[in-house]
């Protein structure tokens, strides 16, 4: 059996994977403000306690981190989200855990565990997009991550859907996942409201399905689902996949937004390719599937 860790913007997700990709049994912890000030401690702390535990009552033959940003030669190079540059979290781990640890992009992770088991198996050409905290994004041909060479590229939140926007933690302006990632979403719509940060995304997805036909609420739906329709509209012109995979927290909403984006992308006539229906389906493994596709890689 092999561990997987799913280390997001918001959470660490923990989970014994077996050889048929079922995670087995999982822990979480939510990362909140104030863990970012010392979020390598919090991170090595949590991760090596954990496995700890595991690797007394369990075979394991290896651990998978998916993490987000650009992730190479076992090192964060750059995750903004995190907070973490130049981070070498594979030594630092291996110097209290001797297993072998791999690391890789979170959403090149998601994307081979759907492209495996979950809602993208059936396909050979497909885009796989996360929205949560950010924007990633990964492309798989014939069941193969488009390679990108060293670095893992497919940065689609980080392409500019509006010049001299919102300054992104990039350091760039205008980037896509200021405007259409789910922290973005939940961030309009809590300012609309007059709702402050402790509200979560439950209470969000509770008061978004008893009131759709608010203006407000309708006002921030609207222009979401437009910043996220160009977006994605830039990414099928440019792959022309046979499906759009959707994961993250988005997932959660998909039955608010879904139907939205779809109608959106084809009614504004943002395709070069235009059709009559296009093929977007939300992932099906939830927050499992970074744990799983971790140690795939």
């Amino acid at each position: 059996m092999k561990i997987g860790i799913d280390l997001g913007g918001s959470h660490i997700g923990i989970g014994i994977v077996d050889e048929k990709g079922y995670v087995i049994e999982k822990s979480e912890k939510r990362i909140v403000e104030r863990d970012r000030k010392n979020i390598k401690s919090i991170i090595e702390k949590y991760i090596t306690e954990k496995v700890k535990n595991i690797i007394e009552e369990n075979e394991i033959t290896q651990i998978g981190i998916a993490i987000p940003g650009t992730i190479s030669d076992e090192k964060v190079i750059k995750s903004v989200n995190l907070g973490l540059k130049n981070y070498p979290i594979v030594k630092k781990l291996q110097e209290k855990i001797n297993i072998p640890i791999k690391i890789a992009n979170d959403s090149r992770c998601a994307a081979l565990a759907e492209n495996k088991y979950g809602a993208l198996k059936k396909y050979s050409r497909e885009v796989f997009i996360t929205l949560g905290t950010g924007i990633g994004g990964a492309v798989i041909i014939n069941d193969k991550v488009l390679d990108t060479g060293e670095l893992p590229g497919c940065e689609f939140g980080h392409m500019i859907i509006q010049k001299n926007g919102l300054e992104c933690k990039c350091g760039k302006r205008g980037c896509f996942e200021k405007y259409a990632s789910m922290k973005a979403f939940k961030d309009n719509l809590r300012k609309e409201l007059g709702l402050d940060e402790k509200s979560r995304g439950q209470d969000l997805l509770d008061i978004l399905r008893k009131n759709q036909e608010n203006p407000k609420i309708k006002r921030v739906i609207n222009e979401y689902i437009d910043n996220l329709s160009i977006g994605i509209s830039n990414i099928i012109n440019i792959f022309e996949p046979e499906v759009i995979g959707i994961g993250g927290s988005f997932v959660y909403f998909s039955d608010i937004l879904l139907d939205k984006l779809k109608e959106n992308i084809i009614q504004k006539e943002y395709l070069f390719n235009q059709r009559k229906t296009i093929n977007i389906v939300q992932a099906i493994l939830g927050n499992d599937a970074g744990i799983i596709g971790s140690t795939m890689i």
